[in-house]
This record gives C-alpha cells, structure tokens and sequence, in this order.
C-alpha cells in the first residue's frame, strides 16, 4: 500500500516521490506540519472539479458589430470584433486578475473569496479556460 499521510514536513520530504505518486493515483494525501495539515493534490483533478464546481455564468454580447465577455461580480471583460477574440481577450483578463490576486488580491475582503478562481485560471490552459466560459454561457444579442 502506498503511503499517502505523512506526519511531518521531514517525512514528505524523504518520501516525496511517494507523496507525488499517491496524489497523481488521485488517494488523499495530506501532509502535517506543526498543528497544520495540507493536502496534496494532482493539478489535473483539481482543474477538473474547480471547473465543475465554479461555473463560469460568463456573459457574451453581441453589439455595435463585435463582441464583449464578461463575468457578472468580477472586473473581467473582453472585447473584439469577433466572439473568439472577445474570449481570447477575457482569457488575458483572467490571466491578469490570477497573477493581481496572488500579489495581492487575495487579501482585499471583496476579492478574497475567489481562491477557486484564481487555482482554476493557474492550473487551465487558455483552450481549457475557453471551454469553461463557453461551458455556462449567457448570450445576449443588441
């Protein structure tokens, strides 16, 4: 049986390949240190869910011949002539708004729910990211 709960930071570090194998296996792997425990999670699985759980309810308009995205409650948008180049642009938004939120976002009171946002936008590619917006997506046409 692989060793997936490893009692001290010492312990998963002289057994990292095994706390990695049993987080890429998709076991729940946790790891303690002092009166703290983390778990170790596999980055795919962890997109995966984030993507099920956290719909993205994203908005496309079609208007003044072209097109805006956004997602209602966050200051994200994306413009272009065309809907994909308003995605692609959203897209750079979201990759912006992840890198402010680490920096420092993620300690401002109206940003600081949004840790699921942020570990989704690092851990998608920009093809994943349009398939989430595009996955809930709310067209309105002006």
């Amino acid at each position: 049986m692989t060793t997936r709960h490893f009692d001290s930071y010492t312990a998963a570090r002289t057994n990292f390949r095994d706390l990695l194998d049993a987080a890429h296996a998709g076991y729940v792997t946790t790891v303690n240190r002092d009166r703290e425990r983390y778990a170790v999670v596999d980055g795919g699985l962890l997109r995966a869910e984030l993507a099920k759980l956290l719909p993205s309810r994203a908005v496309v308009v079609a208007e003044g011949g072209g097109w805006s995205a956004f997602l209602p409650g966050l200051p994200l948008a994306g413009e272009g002539a065309e809907l994909d180049e308003a995605l692609d642009d959203l897209i750079d938004a979201l990759r912006d708004y992840a890198v402010d939120w680490n920096e420092r976002l993620l300690h401002a009171p109206n940003h600081r729910g949004n840790w699921a946002l942020a570990n989704l936008i690092e851990l998608s590619d920009d093809a994943e990211l349009k398939e989430w917006l595009l996955s809930e997506t709310i067209s309105e046409v002006r």
